[in-house]
């Protein structure tokens, strides 16, 4: 196995962790630990490995599916590396859609071929057209996530059921990562995949739209033999999900109603705010259902990468959309605390209103 070096990652390591302003990060700023009971008693394995039954069942339940249907992973990103594991081989063909979270192509490509079907500026759009002229033989994996990161764009249900038909008539699987899913307000979501049918798979966790990212906790949902198979690829990577993670979130799914309300009102606000922003400067994007929004580079900057850099010098980390293949945008992370995303876009008007007077 041969994996591409993980351009974002790479990035958010060399400058996030002394950033005085982090708008580099895609999730919601996180939850204080002090809002849960942080005793889980002793700290030994979790058993069952692949999670306790009945919080297994409860997370099943929103998928029409039983609790074997459902192994708890250290993070949704555990969760797509075995399902991708679980699916694909060397002789296998995988369908991937992008720009996306670069794991969603980079993990397909290290074990299978793979074709990519891209997203076209300025709305996103998935066309399942470009999906079945991607379709081979030999396809055995399509692969998207709704909301999508960066764009924030949500692909309606008849596309997204538009390509799961294709994937069941290739006699293949749809993996869909949800983790953007719990931000959209209710009447703005698609069902999800793994409650399709029996080739559908859904990925998700509690690090976005709960705020827990240090929780790493997170599942896939679908058919018993896939779920069964990547539990079989579990054994060689975590072995269990964390039992200080399952005992948190076990309290935040029981509080679900209320954790999601607040964090949606947070990243609604905070997006209002941002599409000042974008106003103010000319920019363009589509409106995110997520907590990332996908930014057009100001005219005065080459590419993203050269805005993001500039940035970096005034005390500011966004990701270059360099690390998602689109050099003219740049992903900012509107989930931050309200003060945190108010400073860093008056950095970022400092450094845009000097080159514009320059």
């Amino acid at each position: 196995m041969d994996i591409e070096p993980f351009a974002l990652e790479r990035w958010l390591a060399d400058y996030e962790h002394e950033a005085e302003v982090n708008l580099g990060d895609s999730g919601v700023r996180p939850l204080e630990a002090d809002r849960f009971d942080t005793d889980p008693g002793t700290l030994g394995y979790v058993v069952p490995t692949n999670g306790d039954p009945d919080l297994r069942a409860t997370v099943a339940d929103r998928y029409d599916r039983e609790a074997d249907e459902v192994l708890f992973t250290c993070g949704t990103q555990e969760a797509n590396l075995l399902t991708v594991l679980a699916t694909l081989d060397s002789d296998s063909h995988a369908v991937c859609v992008t720009p996306t979270y670069q794991s969603l192509h980079s993990l397909p490509q290290a074990v299978a071929d793979v074709t990519r079907v891209g997203l076209a500026a300025p709305d996103w759009a998935l066309d399942p057209d470009a999906v079945a002229d991607a379709i081979e033989p030999n396809t055995d994996l399509v692969v998207l996530n709704n909301p999508n990161n960066p764009t924030g764009r949500i692909h309606p249900q008849e596309t997204v059921e538009a390509v799961y038909d294709l994937a069941a008539a290739a006699d293949a699987y749809l993996l869909s990562d949800e983790v953007y899913r719990p931000l959209a307000a209710p009447e703005e979501r698609v069902p999800p995949v793994a409650s399709m049918g029996p080739h559908g798979i859904s990925t998700c966790g509690l690090s976005k739209g709960w705020g827990l990212p240090g929780l790493r906790f997170g599942w896939l949902a679908g058919p018993e033999e896939v779920v069964s198979a990547a539990w079989g690829w579990k054994d060689y990577t975590t072995v269990s999900p964390s039992a200080f993670g399952q005992h948190v979130a076990r309290q935040a799914i029981g509080r679900e109603d209320e954790l999601l309300a607040e964090n949606r009102d947070h990243v609604r606000r905070n997006r209002d705010r941002l599409g000042e922003f974008v106003a103010e400067y000319g920019l363009d994007w589509h409106l995110p259902k997520g907590a990332t929004a996908f930014l057009t580079v100001p005219e005065e900057f080459e590419s993203g990468e050269a805005f993001a850099r500039a940035l970096v010098e005034e005390g500011v980390v966004v990701a270059p959309g360099e690390t998602f293949g689109r050099p003219g945008y740049v992903r900012i992370g509107f989930g931050a605390g309200r003060s945190t995303l108010e400073d860093g876009l008056a950095r970022m008007a400092e450094l845009i209103g000097a080159r514009r007077e320059s």
